[in-house]
């Protein structure tokens, strides 16, 4: 993908093509991705940016006021990464994981801050020591899961790799928004290793999901919807940025006039997720817990669900 084109220059075909699947994944953006795709590059393109300047400058005034607040660095790191601004974000949850060493997340969200700022190296030491740590701390964080699966196959043991894949797989809850991503890089990266895959996937296929039963984070909302992204993407550049803010704007005003409906909180944080607005997912997050304490712990849960960070 085009965030991602000054990141990995100097890795081969192959892994590139590994981070852009893991980017997707844990972004849950197929729909996003595809119209992104022929986007300009996000840091040249100032309207397609989910953080900007004045965000940023917030986030960053808030450090400075609440210096020791893991919540305040992890959403400065989260909005520099949304940028581009790779090696920002890893320094910003590197504060993070000092305040608050025992978050799973933000060790996971450090590792991939780690990794794609990183020029050469697909791997570096200190992404995969967070990714460690991760796991140490929560065995089935699934960044950490799905990056040290990523290490394996770089490491040429391509079995092992999608061994772990399909593992993370048979976690990963029926309807979630990146299962669709996930069994994808399992089918691409078979393809590349000449590994047949295609029994294993097709018996893990669940039957579909009905309304009731899919996750709400996993459901078709009134925000950006892969159809929507899709169309989006015949669409003039300016109209699709109308079209997709004109959505979440909708989504919003509705909270801003029910601000009890926990589902529309969730609704708020996917359609945040799948812009890339991952800052601004956790902001919906905190904002949804303040006018739902009672439904902290489903917020929290479904949030951790679609990735949000300091979930």
């Amino acid at each position: 993908m085009n965030e991602t084109k000054g990141v990995t220059r100097g890795m081969s075909a192959t892994n590139r093509g590994i981070l852009v699947a893991a980017f997707v994944l844990l972004a849950a953006a197929v729909g996003y991705a595809i119209w992104r795709d022929s986007a300009p590059p996000v840091p040249e393109s100032p309207t397609a940016s989910s953080a900007p300047t004045d965000q940023l400058a917030a986030l960053e005034a808030r450090t400075r006021s609440e210096p020791n607040s893991a919540e305040a660095w992890s959403a400065l790191g989260a909005a520099r990464f949304d940028t581009g601004d790779f090696g920002g974000a890893a320094a910003a949850f590197e504060k993070a994981t000092a305040l608050a060493p025992d978050s799973a997340g933000l060790w996971s969200a450090l590792g991939e801050a780690r990794v794609m700022g990183s020029d050469s190296d697909p791997m570096p030491a200190a992404a995969l020591t967070a990714f460690e740590k991760a796991i140490a701390l929560n065995p089935r964080d699934p960044r950490a899961r799905y990056f040290l699966a990523v290490k394996k196959d770089i490491a040429k043991d391509h079995k092992g790799a999608i061994e772990d894949w399909f593992a993370l797989l048979a976690d990963t809850p029926q309807g979630a928004p990146w299962e669709a991503d996930l069994r994808r890089t399992i089918e691409q990266v078979g393809a590349i290793r000449q590994i047949d895959v295609a029994d294993r996937l097709a018996r893990t296929q669940a039957r579909p999901l009905t309304a009731d039963e899919m996750p709400v984070a996993a459901r078709g909302i009134p925000g950006p919807s892969r159809a929507d992204m899709e169309a989006a993407s015949q669409l003039p550049k300016g109209q699709q940025d109308q079209m997709i803010q004109g959505m979440v704007d909708g989504l919003e005003a509705k909270l801003k006039a029910n601000p009890a409906d926990v589902d529309r909180w969730i609704m708020l944080m996917r359609s945040r997720m799948t812009l890339g607005e991952s800052a601004k997912a956790a902001q919906a997050l905190k904002d949804g817990i303040a006018a739902n304490p009672g439904a902290a712990g489903r917020l929290k849960a479904q949030a951790q669900l679609l990735g949000v960070p300091g979930a």
